[in-house]
Formats: C-alpha cells, sequence, structure tokens
C-alpha cells in the first residue's frame, strides 16, 4: 500500500439496528433539497462563495444550523434516534453527542459533581480540561498520584488501592475521576475502581477520550462503561474516525443513573453550543455505525498495529514502550492501536523524531516526550505500515554517548497545593519572570502539549524542577507548553498576594 486508506465495511450482523445513520442519512436527504437560504450560516451554500473555493460545494450543502424539522426539531427526530443508537452501541443508558470535543464532556461531568459532595478524588495526571472544570465547579481536589515510568518519563494511571485510601480520607467526596487509557495506551482496573468508588458511596467518571473504540472488537479492551463506570467522556474523532471537535458522553445504568441523568442533561444545556454543527454531529452518526458494523475493518487496524511493533522490535534500534507495562500495578492492559516508540534507545529524542518524520517524510504522529513517541491508528484504517517503519529506522542518530542517549527529561513532582484551582485562578494575578514564579502560587494550568496532562495546576507552588521541565519541553522541537504567557515560558502568571 502506498497510502493510508480505508477497508471497505461491511454490513452488520443479522439482528442489529446499528447499520444505519438516521441523523447522517437525513442531513444528506435535506441538503439534496433546492433551498433558497434566507438564514445562516453566512454562505448561504452558495457556489461562488469563497469557502465553496476552498472546500468545495458539497460539504456547504451540509452546513445547517440547529432546530430544523426533519433534522433534531420535535419528537423522535433523525437525532434523537442517532443518540439511542449510540447508547445502544457503547452499552450505555443514554448518549449526549458533543460538539466541543472531549473537553466538553469533562467541564460537563465536573459541573455535576457540586451536586453530590465537595471534594473531587481524582487521578493527578488528568486531561487540562478536567482542571478546567475544577475552576468552573469550585471543588476541592484531593489527587491520586499516578504511576510513573521514570525511565521513560510518563505517567500511566492509578489503582484501587490508591483511590480507596484517597476516599477514605474525604468523608466529603464527590466522585472519582480518573483517565483509560493513558496517552501511551495503558489501560487501568476499570472494574475494581469502580468497585471501590461504589463502596464508598461515590460514582466514578472516566475519561476515556482514547479509548471510544474499545469494546467493538475482541482484540480490543473492554470499554469503561462495561466496567461499571457511571459517566464516561468519549473522545469519539481521536480514534473511532469522526470529524475533529466531535465526542460522546456517555451515562452508565449503574446505581447513579437516576441521580446523575437529569444533572448532566442540565449541565449539557448550559454548555451546548447553540450553533452546533450538523456536519460534526453527523460524522458522529457515521463513525458510530463504523464501528459497530466494523469487525473486519478493525481486525485490520489492530494487524497493522501488531505489525509495526513486530517489526521494531526485530529489527532492534528501538523499544517498545507497552512492553515494559506488565512492570506497573495499575496497568491491567494496553490499546493495540496506540504504538508507542522509545526513540531514546535508537539514539534520538523524541521530539527530534518527530520532527523529521515531518519534515523529511511528511508523517505525522501523535505524541512525542523526550523519550518517545507515539502513532495512533484510528479504527478502521489500513496505513502503510512499511512506510512508517522504514522512515523510523532512517533517522539520523544525533545522539553521540551512551551518556547522551541516558539523558530524559524527569516528569515533575508536583507543588503543595495551597488553593482550590477556582480559587487561585479568579485571585488577582501579575506576570513575573519565571525565577521569580519559583516558591509562589500559579495562578494558571500548565501543561506539556501534547498530550495535555497538567504539570501545574492553579493553586500549586510553583518549584525550580517544573520551571526548568516547562522550559526544555517548550524549547524542543515540536515542543509546547499549553497556558504559558510566551511560548519560551520565560515568564509565568502567579497569584498576587
Amino acid at each position: 500500500m502506498n497510502s493510508t486508506t480505508a477497508v471497505a465495511p461491511h454490513p452488520c450482523p443479522t439482528g442489529t439496528r446499528q447499520d444505519v445513520a438516521p441523523y447522517a442519512d437525513a442531513v444528506r436527504t435535506h441538503a439534496e433539497r433546492a433551498w433558497l437560504r434566507l438564514n445562516v450560516p453566512g454562505h448561504a451554500a452558495e457556489a461562488t462563495s469563497p469557502l465553496a473555493q476552498t472546500f468545495g460545494p458539497d460539504l456547504l450543502t451540509l452546513d445547517f444550523p440547529p432546530l430544523l424539522e426533519g433534522l433534531d426539531l420535535g419528537t423522535d427526530t433523525p437525532m434523537d434516534r442517532a443518540t439511542e443508537l449510540a447508547a445502544e452501541a457503547w452499552g450505555a443508558r443514554r448518549t449526549w453527542f458533543l460538539t466541543n470535543g472531549a473537553s466538553q464532556g469533562n467541564q460537563i461531568a465536573s459541573l455535576v459533581t457540586p451536586m453530590l459532595g465537595r471534594t473531587l478524588v481524582v487521578q493527578r495526571s488528568v486531561h487540562s480540561s478536567v482542571i478546567d472544570g475544577l475552576v468552573l465547579s469550585g471543588l476541592k481536589a484531593a489527587f491520586v498520584q499516578p504511576s510513573l515510568d521514570t525511565g521513560q518519563g510518563i505517567a500511566h494511571g492509578v489503582t484501587a488501592e490508591a483511590v480507596a485510601e484517597a476516599l477514605s480520607s474525604h468523608s466529603d467526596a464527590a466522585a472519582v475521576y480518573v483517565v483509560s487509557p493513558s496517552y501511551f495506551g495503558a489501560v487501568a482496573d476499570i472494574r475494581a475502581i469502580a468497585d471501590t468508588a461504589h463502596a464508598h458511596g461515590v460514582p466514578l467518571i472516566v475519561d476515556e477520550a482514547w479509548g471510544s473504540h474499545f469494546g467493538f472488537h475482541p482484540g480490543l479492551p473492554s470499554g469503561a462503561l462495561a466496567q461499571g463506570a457511571d459517566l464516561v467522556t468519549s473522545s469519539t474523532h481521536k480514534l473511532a474516525g469522526s470529524l475533529t471537535q466531535s465526542a460522546m458522553l456517555h451515562l452508565g445504568h449503574g446505581p447513579f443513573a437516576d441521580l446523575l441523568e437529569p444533572l448532566v442533561d442540565r449541565a449539557f444545556r448550559l454548555v451546548e453550543s447553540t450553533s452546533a454543527s450538523a456536519i460534526l454531529l453527523a460524522s458522529l452518526d457515521v463513525a458510530r455505525r463504523a464501528l459497530a458494523c466494523g469487525q473486519e475493518t478493525l481486525g485490520a487496524s489492530i494487524e497493522a498495529a501488531d505489525r509495526i511493533r513486530s517489526v521494531v522490535r526485530r529489527l532492534g534500534r528501538y523499544g517498545v514502550v507497552s512492553d515494559g507495562f506488565g512492570g506497573f500495578p495499575d496497568i491491567v492492559a494496553a490499546d493495540p492501536l496506540r504504538v508507542a516508540i522509545d526513540t531514546r534507545a535508537g539514539g534520538i529524542s523524541g521530539h527530534e523524531a518527530r520532527r523529521l518524520l515531518f519534515r523529511d517524510h511528511q508523517i505525522m504522529v501523535e505524541v512525542s516526550t523526550d523519550s518517545a513517541v507515539v502513532a495512533v491508528l484510528g479504527a478502521g484504517s489500513a496505513p502503510d505500515t512499511d512506510r512508517f517503519v522504514e522512515a523510523l529506522h532512517t533517522l539520523p542518530r544525533p545522539l553521540g554517548t551512551d551518556t547522551d542517549r541516558g539523558i530524559r527529561l524527569s516528569l515533575p513532582e508536583p507543588g503543595e497545593a495551597v488553593l482550590t484551582p477556582r480559587e487561585a485562578f479568579m485571585s488577582p494575578g501579575r506576570v513575573v519572570p519565571a525565577v521569580e514564579a519559583v516558591g509562589r502560587v500559579s495562578a494558571d494550568t500548565l501543561a506539556a502539549y501534547p498530550p495535555g496532562i497538567p504539570n501545574v495546576l492553579p493553586g500549586e507552588v510553583i518549584t525550580s524542577q517544573t520551571v526548568r521541565f516547562l522550559q526544555l519541553t517548550a524549547a524542543a522541537p515540536t515542543g509546547h507548553v499549553r497556558g504559558a504567557v510566551d511560548p519560551t515560558v520565560s515568564h509565568l502568571r502567579v497569584v498576587d498576594a
């Protein structure tokens, strides 16, 4: 194969309802009518529009606003049927379609939790959008530290025992909030964590942004809902094939479903766009059908990922990060569609490898760290694995000595939390040189990005180790620090107290 292709889909098994896409089909049918469009959007789907010249006229004809008869206005609409099918496919009691990514789902989940208690027991290595949710909700946070692979400089997940310890120390706990899988594909023991949370009388919320494809093939891990999670954020666009910025929020069938459903629905109404994109929503409907009917295509994607790992192991220059997952008690499985390569073992940093793959080989990988790159295979895609492996092995070895190859950026230990995220974010702040920020309280969330796991939270004391880590990350090829006041992290915003 010379390019990334998609294997032709096959019909769903007999007896299932999943082989239809009611909302996507309704949007297409609506677009085929000869409309005179005197409403928004302002491009009016005219062939002479500058947008049509860039994207083609077909896309514009599908771009409808919300609240249209025959699409989403009324009862038993195509949108209603589409969300019902999604809930059925993921095993949810109810599903909401989102057009602002899984970040919107995390914010909704965070807005619900103040109704349940005053402290959120939360994995410290959650996505920054969960911290944004803490700012919105005003909750206190009891952070559970993930296991760390110090050799790779990456965070994995948390154990049920660590969650139980945190819950025992906080009688006012509202919920437990964890991430699974991690950005490197590590899957936590969601069943054990869910049982622990429920035994302490609180629900489990899972940020399953990277696992929207779980449970749809025997070669994939089981999804969080099937393992007892109560509310699950699904970044459907990441691996499940919908368009960028589209996502889903799933409510489970567990003991908190009756309590959570009206709260989630109200929070959803609070943050949903009043101009949700029909194109994004339709892509969720299509992606759901493709996953539910895609046993063969999913199998081909898993085989392609396995082929990359097998060749990398055989050639011996690089390492496969997931080969070391067995040494961590919090990891019970690995996502086969995430291929994490230890590039430092092969004499080149992950950031430099990503830069050269992009510049010289027109290959984009998802994440790079100082030590590794992570390639992602979409569920149902069949990429040119030979092209990736060959490019990877033609990269230079700029790290010339064994000592150089051993240098790795260690994840910094978080500073002491002295304010809640909301208190720090809302407090008067000032921007100071980074050297003067050490020992002071951060007013911002700062995260090496991707993957977007915060290294500093609002309310935490800034340490010299963290400043050095963020500055080195910002200086690396493709490095970026989300939330920084300047690209080099030469200045930081602190609470002015």
